[in-house]
């Protein structure tokens, strides 16, 4: 019913052997991807800092930039000094929404540390967010 593939793939002779290119395991695209997340959570959090500042927010972004330099190999992240405008219902849903994807990676990849700090952030958004939704 089908003809044979007569000519080799154009991935395979474009390619050559798979050694041609370099390969990431899937701990180090896992170790990426949590660093991304981290890292998205920390400028979130950094942008809370900045429109209602408080100490849990200061030592949070602290563990982040902590886990993120862990996770990139000593390389401390890049952090911008945000302008203190926006709503924090909104920033709080994200930074929720940006720690339950960390969370997922680093329970995938088995980093109990990272796990754990992402849950007790998804915890804090949902407690800053309580007296925010019930005035709104």
């Amino acid at each position: 019913m089908y003809e044979p593939i007569r000519t080799k793939s154009v991935h395979s002779t474009m390619a050559g052997t798979p050694s041609d290119f370099p390969h990431r395991s899937r701990e180090e695209e896992l170790d990426i991807q949590l660093a991304g997340h981290l890292a998205a959570l920390l400028a979130v959090t950094d942008e809370l800092r900045a429109l209602t500042p408080s100490a849990d927010l200061d030592a949070a972004a602290e563990r982040l930039a902590a886990q993120v330099a862990r996770l990139r190999g000593g390389r401390t992240p890049l952090r911008a000094a945000p302008a203190a405008a926006g709503d924090p219902a909104t920033l709080h849903r994200r930074a929720h929404a940006l720690a339950g994807r960390a969370l997922v990676v680093a329970a995938s990849r088995a980093d109990t540390s990272a796990a754990i700090l992402a849950a007790e952030r998804m915890d804090a958004h949902t407690s800053a967010l309580e007296p925010l939704t019930a005035t709104h």
